[in-house]
């Protein structure tokens, strides 16, 4: 019974997965084909090919394919990261977004500009740590770091509702934080950081595309292991327990996961708003349960239209994909802001 009933869903979940898939092929040859100028599909080709044309090769190999690669790989990072957070915390608000850890990312660069006039390199272990310390501190004061939430009225339930609670307010504290920070760099230094913030592929290049691929290639069978663990999680910490799973560190594992995904990411890209928060509740819609590897396509597919359409609907205006993706990601915020419960699992 319970085999015949898993059947339609694994097979929705399959066609959704290859469509998607498709979607995304198409979104990438999208990115490098259109654009002034517009680029012939047989020249594209040729180029990929390793043929050179004048012009042609510069345009599509030192900037179109990697900005569509950057923007590929971070959407899959953002996605996976949100999902893992949301997941695990049995909220769709729990995304990096929401909680703090994006912009404890952030303010970890943004310390690095002022302070040590990092770039590269530097940068993204600044807000490696960023990301890392506002996780620390995250479950620190929510209290995650026993089983069941030892010593807090509520139960695990509870807990997981008070991470997220937490997590905004020190989302609103890093906010301040980064405004405050750019009052110390100079002028020139503060609209290259602003520009930063707002997240943009507009400096992707195959190095920070490595940077990414080197990311995946480690935490994805990282992440792969553990999504084992987080399933017998989700039963609850009592069951869990029981069942030897080591509920405190399997926690700490995902976030740590989550995290890094999350910050070397935004080091590469700038905090691409909304991304891992609009990835998994859409991916779950589309295949009618909780999906990793669609919720890393779909987060892909966000980005890739974001950067599309900010770069080919606006005129003579480009505009980065940071406003794109805020923009369709702070509505939806709004209305599951009104239909999440603030008590229980969050469903």
């Amino acid at each position: 019974m319970n085999t015949l009933a898993l059947r339609p869903r694994t097979r929705r979940t399959a066609l959704t997965a290859a469509g998607t898939g498709l979607i995304l092929l198409g979104l990438i040859a999208v990115r490098v084909l259109v654009g002034t100028p517009m680029v012939p599909l047989d020249l594209a080709l040729r180029v990929i090919g390793g043929e050179q044309i004048p012009g042609i090769s510069f345009i599509v190999m030192d900037h179109r394919l990697p900005t569509a690669v950057v923007a590929l790989l971070a959407g899959v990072a953002f996605g996976l990261s949100g999902t893992v957070f949301q997941t695990m915390l049995r909220n769709p608000l729990a995304s990096p977004d929401v909680i703090g850890v994006t912009l404890g990312a952030s303010a970890g660069a943004v310390i690095a500009m002022a302070f040590f006039q990092a770039d590269g390199r530097a940068l993204f272990w600044f807000a490696l740590l960023g990301g890392l310390g506002t996780a620390v501190l995250l479950l620190l004061v929510a209290g995650m770091g026993s089983v069941g939430g030892v010593g807090r009225p509520g139960g695990a339930g509870a807990v997981d509702n008070r991470f997220v609670l937490v997590g905004i307010g020190f989302a609103a504290a890093l906010g301040a934080l980064i405004s405050y920070l750019l009052t110390r760099l100079s002028l020139q230094s503060a609209g290259d950081a602003m520009h930063w913030m707002i997240g943009s592929l507009s400096t992707s290049t195959w190095d920070r595309a490595a940077v990414l691929a080197i990311t995946l290639a480690v935490l994805i069978p990282a992440l792969a292991l553990l999504v084992v663990r987080l399933r017998i999680l989700q039963l609850g910490d009592d069951t869990a327990t029981s069942l030897g799973l080591p509920v405190p560190r399997t926690r700490v594992a995902l976030i740590l996961v989550a995290v890094t995904l999350s910050a070397l990411t935004v080091a590469v890209t700038g905090p691409l708003s909304f991304v891992a928060f609009l990835a998994g509740p859409i991916a779950r819609m589309l295949a009618g349960r909780p999906s990793f590897p669609l919720a890393a396509v779909v987060g892909a597919v966000i980005v890739l239209l974001a950067d599309i359409a900010g770069q080919n609907l606006f005129g003579s205006t480009e505009l980065p994909a940071g406003v794109v993706t805020g923009a369709l990601g702070a509505p939806v915020l709004l209305w599951m802001l009104t239909r999440t419960p603030t008590s229980g699992t969050g469903r």
